[in-house]
């Protein structure tokens, strides 16, 4: 398993592009920006076939509509954050950009362990409720793609729209 970061975006998101070298396919982790970089490394990867977002916060999902343009890739999302895609108040791009985030269809919605297949892999889904009501983490061997629920020396934030201090401690 290969596992590249890419960081970008208004407020500095950290992107995964997680591939199974064995079976020549990968995932996207929380395109949540475009960018040059970001389009060059999912041309590189050649057959992605997943974007997995950890929760539905724009600076995670702003760059879901072209990632899915340039890969065809399916997208996946826990169920309860399902609202906040379409919602510039809840994604909370209302609040940091001038505008809202370009629509994307979501294929497949998730719960708490649901198994993703990847090739030779296995991602985990956890439902990690607290950043957002549907933040989840995705566990593919011993990598954990955690998004805003684990931050170095800290986690996400509870004040936005749905989020929860105190279902953010029990995750």
């Amino acid at each position: 398993m290969k596992v590249k970061k890419i960081v970008g975006g208004p407020l500095p998101t950290n992107c995964y592009l997680l591939t199974d070298e064995t079976a020549g396919v990968s995932a996207v982790v929380d395109p949540g920006f475009e960018s040059p970089e970001l389009d060059d490394a999912l041309r590189a990867a050649g057959d992605v076939r997943a974007v997995l977002l950890t929760h539905a916060h724009f600076d995670h999902i702003t760059g879901v509509h072209r990632a899915v343009e340039l890969t065809g890739a399916k997208v996946y999302l826990y169920s309860e954050d399902l609202p906040l895609v379409s919602s510039s108040v809840q994604n909370v791009s209302s609040i940091f950009l001038a505008s809202s985030v370009p629509p994307f269809h979501v294929d497949t919605l998730l719960n708490d362990g649901d198994v993703i297949p990847l090739g030779n892999l296995k991602i985990r889904v956890i439902h990690t409720p607290g950043h957002t009501a549907g933040g989840c983490c995705y566990l593919a061997g011993d990598a954990l793609f955690s998004g805003d629920t684990l931050m170095r020396l800290d986690c996400g934030r509870t004040d936005l729209p749905t989020g929860s201090e105190a279902q953010m401690r029990a995750s």
